[in-house]
């Protein structure tokens, strides 16, 4: 007889394991009516019985489907204020320049956690990340990015590691002061960029940053300037990502294979050339579909010819005050499906195991696998593609963090 702390039986299992299949002959890797054995927090043993397994505790999944817990990997979850005046505004003809102008945009969101206190800006984050682990997240990716001064960017990754800490679940955080230019620096890029260069060093001592970020873009930064930050990020051993190719092409996508980093995000405008970089560096695409829907963009990320170079694909939400108000990873997923044309298959792995590998993680997370942690989310569903085909229902029913039942009904 084999013995575990938790035993879950009668479970059909999305292994999302290959191991058992997946991404060859067999959908999901999936398992019908089988079981998991828990222990330390860790899974122990999969199999297609319980036949010969006991527990200290027996779960009978009654037959509902079992996933790894949902990734979140790419968020801007901790921020203050309210910008539904410009979705309003924009909805009445006013072009983004004139809001802009007015002190809205990104500005606006800066504006608004400067002065907003550590408890503030807590309160106001901790609603959107309850919601997101009612969906079944329990690993989470937040930026820094509104804050674009020393005192306010720590202020920001304080607050991500509070989450984490209070909720239980794992945070990455992703220094992102090379977001946008704060208003000090007006026409003064290279002058900011020294400063992120500076602030970086420290808010790593202090234990906040687990990956840096950058917005490579015309209307942010060059690939030269984020060149300066990824050095310094690469001299202190942390892993890089990207917000790349989002609106033009600015060869961000190969400058983050170039320092062999974690991702490469939006990548509507992603050519030919960079596809193939990303594929022998290893960089996953992170795919963000509610921002191209909030903004109504036309031009899709190149999916068929990632898939041809075997890229590993991440969806998430994308959160943000501007262009993603959403908590919905859920959501995320039908809408990578029906806008960009993934399948439930690839959208589930893209929330699990691929979105694991996003953060650096995917030895430990994202799949049903002996050794990994064991988060699981159970859910009321007849089939995997229920969770990406379904709008607006949210059929989470169970979910385990390192093997424990998490009190949903406390959120």
């Amino acid at each position: 007889m084999t013995h575990f702390d938790t035993l879950i039986i009668h479970a059909n299992l999305a292994t999302m394991n290959d191991e058992f299949g997946f991404g060859g002959q067999v959908s999901y890797g999936q398992i019908l009516d089988g079981a998991i054995g828990i222990s330390e927090g860790k899974i122990q043993h999969i199999a297609h019985s319980a036949k010969g397994l006991t527990a200290d505790q027996v779960m009978d999944a009654n037959h509902h489907w079992l996933t790894p817990a949902l990734i979140d990997c790419h968020t801007h979850l901790v921020y203050a204020g309210n910008r539904s005046n410009e979705f309003e505004m924009r909805l009445n003809g006013v072009d983004y320049k004139t809001i802009a102008n007015q002190g809205g945009g990104i500005v606006s969101t800066v504006k608004s956690v400067r002065q907003s206190s550590f408890d503030e800006l807590y309160q106001a984050s901790e609603k959107r990340l309850q919601a997101l682990i009612n969906q079944g997240v329990t690993t989470i990716e937040i930026k820094s990015g509104y804050g674009l001064d020393l005192e306010n960017e720590r202020k920001m990754l304080l607050v991500a590691q509070a989450l984490g800490k209070n909720y239980g679940i794992t945070v990455k955080k992703t220094y992102l002061a090379a977001h946008a230019l704060p208003p000090e620096y007006k026409d003064q890029p290279d002058e900011y960029i020294d400063q992120v260069c500076q602030w970086l060093p420290i808010l790593y001592e202090e234990g906040l940053v687990d990956a840096v970020d950058a917005f490579c873009e015309n209307i942010a930064f060059s690939p030269e300037q984020v060149s300066k930050v990824f050095d310094v990020a690469q001299s202190l051993g942390l892993p890089v990502k990207l917000h790349a190719e989002q609106l033009s092409d600015m060869g961000g996508a190969g400058l983050v294979a170039a320092y062999e980093g974690l991702s490469a995000d939006h990548i509507e405008y992603l050519n030919g050339n960079n596809i193939e970089k990303m594929a022998d560096k290893g960089v996953v695409g992170v795919l963000l579909p509610t921002a191209f829907y909030v903004l109504r963009e036309t031009k899709l990320p190149p999916i068929d010819r990632m898939r041809q170079q075997g890229i590993s694909m991440a969806v998430s939400t994308d959160c943000n005050p501007g262009t993603s108000p959403s908590t919905s990873l859920l959501l995320a997923m039908n809408m990578a499906c029906t806008l960009f044309q993934l399948t439930p298959e690839e959208a589930l792995a893209g929330t699990t195991r691929h979105a694991a590998k996003a953060l650096g993680l995917e030895h430990h997370k994202g799949q049903l696998k002996v050794g990994f942690d064991a988060d699981i989310a159970f859910w009321d569903i007849s089939r995997p593609a229920d969770l990406s085909y379904l709008i607006g229902q949210n059929t989470l029913q169970t979910l385990l963090v390192g093997g424990k039942g998490y009190n949903l009904s406390a959120q």
